[in-house]
C-alpha cells in the first residue's frame, strides 16, 4: 500500500492548474502596435498597409518585427507559410490572425510536402501568435513524409495556436511491401529537436481539429524537449487515430535527459470519433477493429493534469502509458473528466504488452466513466495494463453500461496501486459485477474487495445520473455520490467538470461533478 505521504504527492499535481492559462496575458503586444495586411489582390511590391496589402504571408514574416501584428484579408490563399523571426518580452509577439471576423483559408491543394513540414512551420522562434485560420488540404500520397497543419520545432518560446480550424491534413501512402512505416500526418504538432534548450510556454487554444488521416500518428502531438504547456479548448474529432498525445523516449531531443514533454496541463478539451479501425497502418482489413486510438494518450510524458476533459465514442478515452520498454510514464493527474462510449475502455494505464514501458506515481481521481467497452472486449471502465506501481485510482464513478466489467487488470506485475473510495455500478445485479485484478478474477464488490485488500471503502450502488440517454451525468439530488468521496486538502482548491469549487465545505461527492 501507498504510504499517506506518498498519496498526498501524487495529488500535489493539482497546483499545476491555473498555471498556464494566465499566462495568455503574457501575448499582449505593444501599445504602439504595428500592423501589416496581407490580402489575394496584394503585391509584396505594396506598401503592406490596409489600403496596399501584400500578397504572399511568407513576405510579411521576413520582414515582421516584435509587436506587430500580420492582419490577413478573407481569401483562399495556397500557400505556405514558414515563421524565423520573433517577437520579444519587452515589444511583444508577432501574430498572424484574420482581420476582424474574416474567413482565412491556407489551402495545400497541389503543395508538395517535404519530409515532416507544415502548412505554417514555426522554426527555432518565441513569442509568434497564430489565431484564426482555417489550414486545410495539405496532402501526402507519399512514405516518409509527415504533412501538418502548423508545426512548431526546434527551441522557443510563449507560442500560443488560438482558434485555427485544422481539417483535411493526409497522408494517404500505399503499403510498401507489407509495411506503412512513415505513412505519417498531423493536425498540429510540436517538436522539441534540442537540447538543452527547450519548447517552453506553449499555449494551443480553442482549435478545432477534424477530418484528419493520420497513418501512425496524431491529431495533436508535443514530443521530445517540451515544458510549461496548455493544451485547453479544443475540439478534436473525426480522425483516424490519436487525438492529443504527450509522449517521450522517441529520440527527439538529441539528449535523453531531455527526450520528454512535462509539466503541462491538458483542460477543457472535446475529443470524440477518433478511431483506427479504418486506418491501414494498423491492418489493411478495414475495418481491422484494432481499437487503438485513445482520445487523449499520455505516452511517456511527465507531471502533465488532465482535467475537466470531455472524451466519448473514442477507442480509447484517456491511457496512460509508456511505449518504450524500461521507460515510465510518471506523476499524471487525471481529474473531474467525463469519459463514456470508448469502444474498447474508458481509461487504460501501464504498458500494452510486455515489450512496453509502466506508469507510476499517477492519480486517477474524481472522474465519471459510464458505458465504456462498447465493443464487448472485456476490457471493462477501467483497464490496468503490465507494469503498473504506486497509482492512486479515488473517488471516481465507474458505471457500466450493457457490460458488467469494472476492472480489467491481467497483469501480475502491479504493486503499490491504492483503488479506494470509488462508486461501481451495472444494470445487473451487484453479484454479476466483474473485477479482474492480478490475473485474477471476482464476482460482485465484496468478493473483489476480500480478495484484494482493495476499495474498502467504495459502493456498489445506483449514482443516480441525470439522463443517461442523452449522456447528462450529473447527479441527481439524493445521489449516493455526493459528499462520499475522500476530502484530501490537495483537492480543496480545484474544480469540478463544470467548473465549480470542487470543495463545499469539507465535504466532496465522487465524480466528475460537484
Amino acid at each position: 500500500m501507498l504510504h499517506t505521504k506518498l498519496i498526498s504527492l501524487l495529488l500535489l499535481g493539482i497546483t499545476l492548474s491555473g498555471l498556464f492559462i494566465g499566462e495568455k496575458q503574457e501575448f499582449a503586444n505593444s501599445t504602439e502596435e504595428t500592423a501589416y495586411f496581407i490580402a489575394p489582390t496584394g503585391s509584396d511590391a505594396n506598401a503592406g498597409t490596409l489600403d496596399s496589402p501584400w500578397k504572399t504571408l511568407q513576405h510579411a514574416a521576413d520582414l515582421a518585427e516584435a509587436g506587430s501584428t500580420v492582419y490577413v484579408r478573407s481569401g483562399v490563399y495556397k500557400q505556405k507559410l514558414v515563421v524565423t523571426r520573433s517577437g520579444s518580452a519587452a515589444k511583444g509577439a508577432i501574430t498572424y490572425s484574420n482581420y476582424g471576423s474574416e474567413k482565412v483559408i491556407l489551402d495545400g491543394t497541389g503543395l508538395t510536402v517535404e519530409g515532416r513540414e507544415g502548412l505554417i512551420t514555426v522554426n527555432d522562434a518565441s513569442y509568434i501568435h497564430i489565431n484564426g485560420l482555417e489550414i486545410r488540404n495539405y496532402k501526402s500520397r507519399a512514405n516518409d513524409t509527415a504533412p501538418v497543419g502548423i508545426l512548431v520545432q526546434g527551441a522557443g518560446s510563449y507560442i500560443q495556436l488560438t482558434n485555427n480550424n485544422i481539417h483535411s491534413i493526409q497522408n494517404t501512402a500505399a503499403p510498401t511491401g507489407k509495411s506503412l512505416r512513415g505513412r505519417d500526418a498531423h493536425g498540429i504538432a510540436v517538436y522539441g529537436t534540442k537540447a538543452p534548450q527547450s519548447l517552453h510556454h506553449i499555449i494551443i487554444d480553442g482549435n478545432k481539429l477534424h477530418n484528419l488521416v493520420l497513418g501512425s500518428s496524431e491529431s495533436l502531438v508535443l514530443n521530445g524537449n517540451i515544458e510549461q504547456f496548455t493544451i485547453s479548448n479544443n475540439r478534436i474529432y473525426d480522425n483516424d487515430n490519436i487525438g492529443i498525445d504527450i509522449i517521450g523516449f522517441e529520440g527527439v531531443a538529441p539528449k535523453s535527459a531531455f527526450d520528454q514533454a512535462r509539466n503541462g496541463l491538458i483542460q477543457g478539451n472535446t475529443v470524440y470519433n477518433i478511431s483506427s479501425n479504418n486506418n491501414p497502418s494498423y491492418g489493411k482489413k478495414l475495418p481491422n477493429d484494432s481499437n487503438a486510438a485513445g482520445g487523449i494518450y499520455i505516452d511517456g510524458g511527465k507531471n502533465v493534469v488532465v482535467e475537466r476533459n470531455l472524451s466519448y465514442n473514442n477507442d480509447i478515452g484517456v491511457e496512460l502509458a509508456s511505449e518504450h520498454k524500461g521507460k515510465a510514464t510518471s506523476g499524471i493527474t487525471v481529474r473531474s473528466n467525463v469519459i463514456h462510449s470508448n469502444r474498447l475502455t474508458g481509461i487504460a494505464l501501464g504498458g500494452y504488452d510486455k515489450q512496453r514501458g509502466s506508469t507510476t506515481g499517477s492519480s486517477i481521481v474524481n472522474n465519471t466513466l459510464y458505458n465504456n467497452d462498447t465493443s464487448g472486449s472485456g476490457s471493462g471502465q477501467l483497464l490496468i495494463q503490465y507494469d503498473t506501481s504506486n497509482n492512486l485510482i479515488r473517488n471516481n464513478i465507474i458505471a457500466a453500461g450493457s457490460g458488467n466489467k469494472m476492472i480489467a487488470n491481467e497483469y501480475k506485475k502491479n504493486t503499490g496501486n491504492v483503488v479506494d473510495y470509488n462508486l461501481y455500478f451495472s444494470p445487473g445485479t451487484g453479484a454479476k459485477a466483474q473485477w479482474v485484478w492480478k490475473n485474477k478474477s471476482y464476482s460482485g464488490l465484496a468478493a473483489y474487495q476480500s480478495g484484494t485488500g482493495q476499495d474498502a471503502h467504495s459502493l456498489f450502488v445506483d449514482p443516480r445520473f441525470v439522463q443517461t440517454k442523452s449522456f447528462d451525468l450529473h447527479l441527481k439530488s439524493g445521489s449516493p455520490a455526493i459528499d462520499r468521496g475522500y476530502s484530501d486538502r490537495n483537492l480543496w482548491n480545484t474544480y469540478d467538470f463544470d467548473g465549480k469549487a470542487r470543495v463545499s465545505g469539507k465535504t466532496i461527492n465522487i465524480g466528475a461533478f460537484e
